[in-house]
This record gives C-alpha cells, sequence and structure tokens, in this order.
C-alpha cells in the first residue's frame, strides 16, 4: 500500500514525499506531506474571459496587461466612429433619393448639398446609398470581430498566465545511436530542472 503511495505521489506535483526513519523500527516508512506554495494563488482564467465579454478591456487588466487596454478601445472606437459616420450618411443619402425620385419639384431644396448636385441623376444617389449601407454593415462585423478578438486575447492572457517559462525547461535537438536497431538518429531531448 505504502509503495502505492509512493508511485503515484511522485506524478503529482502539489505532493511531496518526505522519509521518517524510525530507530525502533527496521523499516523506513514514508509520509505522504501536501506542499502548498503561498506564494502561487490558483488563478481562473474563466474571470479574465466572461470579464472581457463583458467590457472589453476588463480581461486584459484582470491579466494585468494594462499596455492592451488602449488597442482594444482604439480598433472598437474606430469601428464605433465609421459605424456612426457611416449610419448618417446612409440616412442622408436615403432621404436624398427618396426626394429626388418623389417627382415634387418643390421640396428638392430640403436634398442636403453633396446630394444636390446630383439632383438629376437620381442613379448616382442610390448607388451611394447602397455603398454606405454596405459599409455600415462592415463596421458592425468588424465591431464584433474586434470584441471576439479581445475575449480571445483575455483567453490566450490568462491561460498562459501560469505558464512555466524558466531556464528549467528546455528542449534540445541532439544526435543520437540506438543500440537496439543499431541505427543512427536525431533525438529530442528535454530537461526539466536545473542544469548541474
Amino acid at each position: 500500500m505504502v509503495l502505492l503511495f509512493i508511485v503515484f505521489g511522485q506524478g503529482l506535483n502539489a505532493q511531496t514525499i518526505n522519509a521518517v526513519a524510525d530507530d525502533s523500527l527496521a523499516f523506513k516508512t514514508y509520509k505522504l506531506v501536501t506542499k502548498k506554495d503561498s506564494t502561487q494563488k490558483k488563478y481562473n482564467p474563466a474571470i479574465a474571459i466572461r470579464r472581457s465579454a463583458i467590457l472589453p478591456g476588463w480581461g486584459q487588466f484582470t491579466n494585468k496587461k494594462y499596455w492592451k487596454i488602449p488597442l482594444v478601445y482604439g480598433a472598437l472606437g474606430t469601428t464605433g466612429y465609421l459605424f456612426t459616420r457611416n449610419l448618417k450618411q446612409y440616412r442622408e443619402a436615403k432621404q436624398a433619393f427618396i426626394l429626388a425620385t418623389d417627382g415634387d419639384p418643390t421640396n428638392d431644396n430640403q436634398i442636403k448639398e453633396p446630394y444636390y448636385t446630383v439632383l438629376n441623376q437620381p442613379d448616382r444617389i442610390r448607388v451611394f446609398r447602397n455603398q454606405v449601407r454596405q459599409n455600415v454593415d462592415y463596421s458592425v462585423l468588424f465591431f464584433i470581430i474586434f470584441w471576439g478578438l479581445n475575449v480571445a486575447d483575455a483567453a490566450v492572457d490568462a491561460n498562459l498566465k501560469t505558464f512555466d517559462v524558466s531556464d528549467d525547461i528546455s528542449l534540445q535537438i541532439k544526435p543520437g545511436y540506438s543500440p537496439l536497431a543499431q541505427t543512427n538518429g536525431l533525438s529530442l531531448v528535454m530537461h526539466i530542472g536545473k542544469r548541474k
């Protein structure tokens, strides 16, 4: 039973095996002792993901990646500005097209300046209206994409927050020889722990 605990206990990161020697016994007893690291608290990536989905930049703030917050708001602010500008142009072009094609020349003075110059060409107003409508759709699409990228960035940062990037871990490619197959080849050697 003790051997079973020793074998399975070595695979766990949070547990160590301490030997306790007793002079009256002829053998050593082993006891599993859990070691809690008080400096590293448990980090939950779902919190950063949820926060970033609720309010853009909140996930980056949770992950302590403060320099990304202006990038998030720059991308979302730009697409928001383009949406409002294109929506205003769409409404003006739509109204100008309605006034230009209604057949009533008395209300032609209500058409705003850029559209008044092409009053006799309502097809040009219609084409411009459709192009601006497409731009409105694109700006909404890019706003949603940037919001999604904001959430994805927070998720990736949160999941990699506890990733070990110390010098104690390395992966090297070394030439090797297999005595069983009697062939030469390349080996991937992974060192974990401090080098000697």
